[in-house]
């Protein structure tokens, strides 16, 4: 018997993995010796040399954040002790016919913000897939209701058909219309007679395409429709084309099917945000195709390559990991990054040197978007406990009787389900499993499919997944398999990071929280990872720290840091170039510049501040009650004037004085700081005991240079407002007397 040809090959790379753990061992040798001398510079000050016993306050402070800056340094360790890559091998898989189904799930939530023609791209991308069309089926869930979504989807349907005959004709790879006629080179097409033709021809189609929706959205429907977001609505399913398996569309062109979900919403019952919508999709697509694999997509997120659904098979198929196998992720990209990327919303280090780390141990997180998704995993678990006792399914999935009746049946079925019933039957079966009571008294979004107790559903939905002993693999092609649509403003990066770290704290002070639930259920590495990202609000306290006592100390003359001659001084200044230039090796082997280094590590200090901040903030306010759980859009809607500064390297403030004031008040803290301590030096010729602290104003005053740079240097349209400034120089006033004051309290 003849051994099958492997459908994917692993890499470890050894010697990354040696670096960062020789790395690690000497950093962490350092760490301890800061940590003794801390200790000892304040409870033996007798015996120091370096310094003389600083306040207790100051020191406790200083101290904490030190420690919370180990222990986060530590957790993240484990990401590069094992990092591989993956290179499947599409050729080698079964015939098409042989194939499992993909339903393929998409969510927006808002036509405003979310243009509906940017939307009916991703779809169209999706039913372009180069995977058999019979086995295809691609899942719209629309929460606003909207009617000009619906038309869209409408017009997408006609649009489709000769986009797809187009694409499967001359053999084209990226599979957006957008895309596709944004781009300069179509390929090696020589060996087709009609090819420019037929891409004129085609294109007119998709610039009525186009302009059919914008038309539709100047004749005040989207209007019409944007009023009634957020209000109650019935749950409306339609099958956009009612699949015939005896018959092709446009031709030749065999279409895969396409559904429109719009769920019930009532004031006051809780929708559960984007996790909800999926549940739903997740239960619709049960009873219509019930494929045993899904794929999830932000309503922006392009399918960039047409070959990903296979490249992701190689790996649900391998027999060597497809038991345990739960999910396939492919990296985020974007379309729309400049090459500063100046807000780094190409998400970096965590697609090109935190995932494939991970991977290495037993795969990374669920990220959210561009995931391949075995339907079992989602609600598996309960089939195994439940059995086949339908009173305890009930209990769990619901009472739909359709619906349990696909959980047992992983297999392809749209031919028996238009054979077997009318379209009528299953429309209301839908609609019912689309209402928001169904869920009532059942584990949907307790234990089952994707988990409600965060806006984050990926992060705790995957971390469970991992913890019943699932695993998953990590596909970063050459060619990037999907393309998405990246902030390209600071306000919006900001509110965006908020929600992420907001919905991170909901994770860590809730039953799931990776440091109590994860050790006894994963290895100890990636319960480090899992904990490293959930605790990564917690960046705030110590760079808050770090921004204001050391300078607010050298304004009154205490020493907190060693003299420069001292061995101890050498320990701290190790510690710190040697965390930047393992960073910017990091950076450099994952194809990045010096450039993108340098704001990367800045804008994690302006995030540290704010998004960290605030995001931290609200979890605690979910999490007391005082405040209920939201989940804010950021607009894929590009403002040009924004879009054009962002693409020359330009901050851009527009945003509220609530995220700026924290960013701004440090920097002038530190400005003041810096000056100030300068000016000591130079008159009291004191440098030998204040280097330290100068250093680390310096420091925070080189990094916060855009800010000042906006304020000082940019246009009236990129500079933060005069009344920001006001504020924040107002609150940095309070913070100077009342920290000047406890000081003196505390020395006397």
């Amino acid at each position: 018997m003849s051994s099958l040809p492997p459908l994917h090959q692993t890499r470890v790379h050894k010697l990354a993995a040696l670096i960062n753990i020789s790395h690690t061992f000497i950093h962490s040798i350092a760490l301890i010796f800061i940590i003794f001398y801390r200790l000892s510079s304040f409870f033996y000050p007798g015996n120091s040399k370096t310094a003389p016993k600083p306040p207790f306050l100051p020191w406790l402070l200083t101290f904490l954040s030190e420690l919370i800056l180990s222990c986060l340094w530590i957790l993240y360790q484990p990401y590069g002790w094992r990092p591989i890559s993956r290179t499947p091998f599409p050729e080698n898989l079964p015939e098409d016919d042989e194939l499992p189904g993909i339903d393929v799930l998409v969510c927006t939530a808002d036509p405003v913000k979310e243009p509906p023609l940017k939307v009916m791209n991703t779809v169209i991308s999706a039913m372009a897939l180069d995977y058999p069309p019979q086995k295809l089926s691609v899942y719209l869930s629309d929460d606003a209701g909207s009617s000009v979504t619906l038309h869209a989807i409408r017009e997408a349907w006609g649009f489709a058909k000769p986009w797809i005959g187009f694409c499967r004709r001359y053999g084209i790879k990226t599979r957006c219309p957008e895309l596709y006629f944004a781009a300069e080179d179509d390929g090696d097409k020589d060996g087709y007679d009609d090819f420019a033709k037929d891409r004129e021809s085609i294109k007119r189609k998709y610039d009525q395409f186009a302009e059919g929706l914008e038309k539709a959205r100047s004749a005040g429907v989207e209007k019409d429709n944007h009023a009634r977001l957020g209000q109650a609505h019935p749950p409306f399913v339609e099958i956009i084309h009612e699949y015939d398996v005896n018959s092709t569309a446009d031709g030749d062109v065999e279409m895969p099917l396409l559904v429109y979900v719009s769920r019930e919403k009532r004031i006051g019952y809780p929708h559960h945000f984007k996790a909800g919508a999926l549940n739903i999709l997740l239960r619709v697509s049960g009873i219509i195709s019930n494929s045993p694999y899904i794929l999830g997509l932000d309503c922006d997120m392009y399918l960039n390559d047409s070959t990903s659904a296979r490249e992701a098979m190689c790996f649900h198929l391998d027999q060597n990991i497809s038991p345990s196998l739960a999910f396939v992720q492919f990296p985020q990209r974007f379309h729309n990054i400049s090459n500063d990327d100046i807000y780094g919303a190409a998400l970096k280090p965590v697609f090109a040197l935190k995932w494939p780390g991970i991977d290495g141990l037993r795969g990374p997180m669920l990220s959210g978007t561009c995931y391949y998704m075995k339907r079992k995993a989602l609600y598996g678990n309960g089939l195994e406990v439940k059995g086949t006792d339908i009173h305890e399914l009930k209990l769990t999935f619901g009472t739909s009787n359709e619906f349990l009746k696909s959980l047992g049946k992983h297999i392809y079925q749209r031919k028996d389900l238009y054979n077997e019933k009318s379209l009528d039957t299953v429309i209301q079966e839908t609609k019912l499993l689309a209402s928001c009571l169904f869920e009532e008294n059942t584990q949907w979004g307790q234990q089952e499919g994707f988990l409600y107790l965060s806006v984050i559903e990926d992060y705790l939905t995957g971390f469970t997944l991992h913890c019943k002993g699932w695993r998953s693999a990590f596909c970063n092609p050459t060619k990037p398999a999907f393309l998405g649509t990246a902030t390209t403003n600071l306000s919006d990066t900001l509110v965006q990071g908020t929600r992420w770290n907001s919905g991170l704290l909901e994770v860590v002070l809730s039953r799931f929280c990776p440091l109590i639930y994860g050790p006894s259920r994963m290895s100890l590495l990636q319960t480090m990872c899992y904990q490293h990202l959930a605790f990564q609000p917690f960046y705030c306290l110590p760079v808050f720290i770090l921004a204001t006592i050391p300078q607010l100390c050298l304004l009154n003359h205490i020493q907190l840091y060693p003299e420069v001659p001292s061995p101890w001084f050498l320990l701290f200044s190790f510690i710190f170039l040697s965390s930047l230039l393992k960073y910017y090796m990091d950076i450099v082997f994952a194809g990045g510049t010096l450039k993108m280094w340098h704001n990367e590590w800045r804008m994690w200090m302006i995030k540290s501040v704010t998004s960290y901040f605030y995001g931290t903030l609200n979890g605690i306010w979910n999490w007391l009650g005082m405040k209920k759980a939201n989940f804010t859009l950021t607009t894929k809607v590009a403002n040009e004037e924004q879009f054009e500064r962002y693409l020359k390297g330009i901050f851009d403030f527009q945003a509220s004085s609530t995220i700026l004031c924290p960013m701004v008040s440090i920097v002038i803290l530190n400005l003041v700081s810096f000056t100030w301590g300068f000016a000591s030096v130079i008159v009291s010729g004191g440098w030998r005991q204040m280097f330290g602290q100068i250093i680390l104003s310096f420091y925070i005053l080189i990094m916060s240079y855009p800010i000042i740079e906006g304020m000082i240097l940019r246009s009236d349209n990129g500079r933060i407002q005069p009344s920001v400034t006001i504020l924040c120089i107002v609150v940095v006033m309070i913070y100077l007397s009342l920290g000047t004051f406890i000081l003196m309290y505390v020395k006397s």
